[in-house]
């Protein structure tokens, strides 16, 4: 059996492995904190309500045979339990076909929670996620060496995600193409971090090498996982390297984090591998079903990535065995907000007491510094993003955040950094009005102390009380 396994890639694995239950529990973790007021039992898309209309063949979960919302805080809950468990190295202390049912578990449970998270888990790197996570429930633990098809398996959804992404960039805005597009894009990407800033007002021809360097990394250095050590190890390095750099230029979740974790399994760590008997004939051939089964269903996707008409993150097939990715095809030149305001006052006005809302992530207060926070995933803050591009994106959701608002509903404060309103006496009016954000100068910088200079551009929504927005609902 010396051809089904890689020795040489047993640290790789180890590595993998505790990274990518790492990833699991800041995943479980997300959701065990946010899920009450997004898509609980009165959540703004709640999912008893999408499973209504939606069969379980479309979007398999456990949701779909019961929910309540005590049940899915103990499937989550569950889920950062377990991958705290494999974090810590329990699935080296049992049976191989033990450890494979303990990395079954968070893929399940998360899969569960993907397929009924409509809006809120409509993002690449939930897919990527299960991708990834589904293979690593065949990667094996301390019995066996690691079989080499599902480390070659790793290294196809790293092409796949770099390379795709370098593709949509090429074809999408010609800012990509004329080397322009960084000189946009920190100041109006998702969620801004500390140092988003400082990385904007580098110097023009930085922006230009960037651009580049993306390049080179996305279209060029993928091919290379494919060839011989070190080779492989050296394309692998690069990326995290550029992968870090993106870490460090904004908050993006667990995408940045979850790809390092893929090129880490492409890394050939020096290491003396324990001596172990041969995988068993059993393991050996569900690991070569699964192989085949992943690489038929690869079709769709390839077709995606060489189809001029390209499309990013989707999903072929309902549970995210092998998808498409990528990012950033278009880059804004502009930054709008929305800004979500309360008053007490009975008849609002243009001069009533309006109390501005503060969210954890998104830019508000000009004075008010942005925060590291991924890879936790803020996604309430994320999707007032998209709902600042166009009212549209917001339709199914933000009415009943406004009402929500106006209830002063705990778990909806939750999402919050603060309200302007105490628990007992809720604002009698919310509206919410658009701004548009452009990071100050160095100049602006020291002589205000504000990082951010607004100005108003329309109303997005009027003054509304609750009987106004239940009416609406």
């Amino acid at each position: 059996m010396d051809w089904f396994i890689a020795p040489d890639y047993w640290t790789s694995r180890l590595v993998f492995q505790r990274a990518l239950a790492g990833v699991y529990l800041v995943a479980f973790l997300t959701a065990a904190l946010q899920f009450r007021p997004l898509m609980g039992e009165r959540g703004m898309l709640p999912v008893p309500r999408f499973v209504e209309r939606v069969r379980f063949r479309a979007a398999p979960s456990l949701f779909q045979l019961h929910y309540s919302d005590r049940f899915f805080a103990a499937c989550a809950w569950s889920g950062c339990a377990v991958s705290a468990a494999l974090l810590g190295g329990l699935d080296s202390l049992v049976p191989l076909w033990g450890a494979m049912l303990l990395w079954l578990i968070p893929w399940a449970l998360y899969l569960s929670i993907v397929n009924v998270g409509q809006t809120w888990y409509s993002f690449g790197w939930e897919s990527l996620l299960l991708e990834v996570g589904f293979l690593a429930v065949f990667l094996g633990n301390d019995e066996v060496a690691p079989p080499v098809v599902v480390l070659f398996l790793l290294r196809w959804i790293l092409f796949r995600v770099e390379f795709g992404a370098g593709l949509i960039k090429m074809r999408g805005d010609a800012c990509w193409r004329k080397l322009t597009c960084l000189d946009h894009h920190h100041e109006t990407q998702p969620m801004p971090g500390p140092l988003s800033w400082f990385f904007h007002h580098l110097p023009k021809p930085v922006h230009r090498v960037e651009v580049a360097a993306n390049h080179v990394t996305q279209l060029a250095v993928p091919v290379l996982l494919f060839t011989p050590q070190p080779i492989a190890t050296a394309a692998a390095a690069l990326m995290i390297v550029t992968q870090l750099w993106l870490v460090l230029s904004g908050n993006f979740s667990w995408l940045n984090w979850i790809t390092i974790v893929l090129a880490l399994s492409a890394v050939r760590f020096p290491s003396d591998p324990p001596a172990v008997p041969g995988p068993p004939l059993w393991y050996v051939i569900v690991v070569i079903a699964v192989a085949v089964l992943l690489v038929g269903l690869s079709y769709h996707p390839v077709a995606n990535m060489i189809s001029r008409r390209q499309i990013m993150n989707r999903s072929f097939d309902p549970l995210h065995l092998v998808n498409t990715y990528g990012a950033f095809g278009s880059v804004s030149r502009v930054r709008y907000e929305v800004v979500i305001e309360g008053t007490a006052d009975d008849v609002p006005r243009e001069d009533s007491d309006w109390r501005e809302y503060e969210f954890k992530g998104k830019p508000g207060d000009p004075r008010r510094w942005p925060r590291q926070f991924a890879p936790y995933h803020l996604r309430l803050d994320w999707l007032m993003w998209f709902a600042a591009l166009s009212p549209a994106y917001a339709g199914s959701w933000f009415g009943t955040l406004m009402e929500r608002l106006l209830e002063n509903d705990r778990d909806t404060l939750k999402l919050l950094r603060r309200s302007p309103f105490p628990p007992d006496a809720p604002p009698c009016y919310v509206r919410a009005r658009l701004f548009r954000y452009r990071y100050t100068t160095w100049q602006e910088l020291r002589e205000t102390g504000a990082c951010w200079e607004r100005t108003y551009v329309r109303e997005y929504l009027p003054p509304t009380r609750l009987a106004g927005v239940a009416q609406r609902s």
